[in-house]
């Protein structure tokens, strides 16, 4: 049977040392945990975003914890389209297989752009937390909503593009088989991608934009955002937010190691590579997902105000009445006193620079 871009599939097959353990750990991975983990994760951040958006969370870190929610949605549902293909693979094969083989290129694009997004947005988190910490007189020139807004979209626009090389990776080729005369679906590196100078430098170009100068800004910017918070002494309560954004950031790098480790210090890709490392891959992939996911509920451990405004949307009979620690009303409007408020019914003036709630 003859056919447009078919080729016959005589080619040698690539070693099956480790093929078991990669279709075990594509299975448990593909449809027992992506699944789990991205119904609750698109769930909890759908939740997010909708407390996020109200009026009293507006603050220029909501603005990035949405945008990084808005990130993580997208990555989620690239998740749940591999779920998808792998399903009909277990299924139907042919019509998973040519699922595979139509869906994944595009997936693959999504996924690492997504990536890219989610690193920066939350260096962008850390860089912020650290102005409150270290440098809190200017807090107020450095770090307004409209600039929020500005640097998410710009992180969002240059990611996008950035990435757009790894829509181009892969082409899908249809596949003579020659005992069943059958068409089966394959993917093939493009001829740029087969270009081992490309490829060599723009995967190690786009490990370190995604990976290790996030890793080591962060680390860098979590470690003086330590020192600062030592520096003050004072209350864990005080620093509650600044707490929640330091899990937020030490849960992102333990996720993110491993798969830095696969793609920058082992050198090795995705489809194209061995079964072991696909099936690494998949244990790989599962933590970036995890990732994408755990947010919703650091919000609600750590974040006073989120969870009282998520009880007030979604579940007013479970406030607690006297919910309200002393300083939550001003909590509520700033980390940046503007003008004089009024606390616990006297009025208070303050200077425009005080920091007066938790940082």
């Amino acid at each position: 049977m003859g056919c447009q871009n078919c080729v016959v599939a005589n080619q040698p097959e690539q070693p099956i040392e480790f093929k078991e353990f990669y279709y075990q750990a594509r299975f448990v991975t593909g449809l027992i945990f992506f699944p789990t983990v991205c119904v609750l994760g698109m769930i909890g951040n759908i939740l997010g975003i909708i407390v996020m958006c109200q009026k009293q969370m507006r603050s220029s870190t909501n603005i990035y914890l949405l945008s990084l929610a808005i990130s993580d949605c997208i990555k989620i549902l690239s998740d749940v389209l591999y779920f998808l293909v792998i399903l009909l693979s277990e299924v139907d094969p042919s019509t998973g297989n040519k699922a595979l083989g139509f869906v994944y290129p595009y997936a693959h694009y999504i996924f690492n752009a997504s990536l890219c997004v989610s690193a920066w947005l939350t260096v962008s988190v850390a860089f912020e937390r650290y102005i409150y910490v270290c440098h809190p007189t200017r807090v107020k020139r450095l770090c307004s909503i409209s600039r929020a807004k500005t640097i998410s979209t710009t992180v969002f626009v240059i990611m996008m593009v950035f990435s757009v090389p790894y829509a181009m990776r892969y082409k899908t080729i249809e596949v003579l088989q020659n005992t069943t005369q059958s068409i089966s679906y394959d993917l093939h590196l493009t001829d740029l991608w087969a270009n081992e100078t490309f490829a060599k430098t723009f995967n190690w170009l786009h490990y370190f934009v995604r990976s290790i100068i996030p890793l080591f800004l962060l680390i860098i910017l979590n470690t003086c955002i330590l020192y600062g918070i030592r520096r003050c002494r004072l209350g864990r309560r005080k620093h509650r937010i600044t707490v929640m954004l330091i899990v937020i950031i030490i849960v992102f790098l333990i996720c993110i190691v491993p798969d830095a480790i696969m793609s920058t210090c082992l050198g090795l890709g995705y489809y194209e590579e061995n079964y072991l490392a696909r099936g690494i891959r998949e244990i790989t992939d599962l933590l970036l997902l995890i990732n994408t996911g755990v947010n919703f509920i650091i919000y609600c451990i750590f974040n006073t105000i989120f969870w009282r405004n998520f009880q007030e949307l979604f579940c007013p009979c479970c406030l607690t009445p006297g919910f309200y620690i002393e300083d939550s009303n001003v909590r509520r409007l700033s980390l940046i006193a503007r003008g004089s408020l009024r606390i616990n019914g006297n009025r208070r003036s303050i200077n425009d620079d005080k920091l007066l709630t938790e940082v």
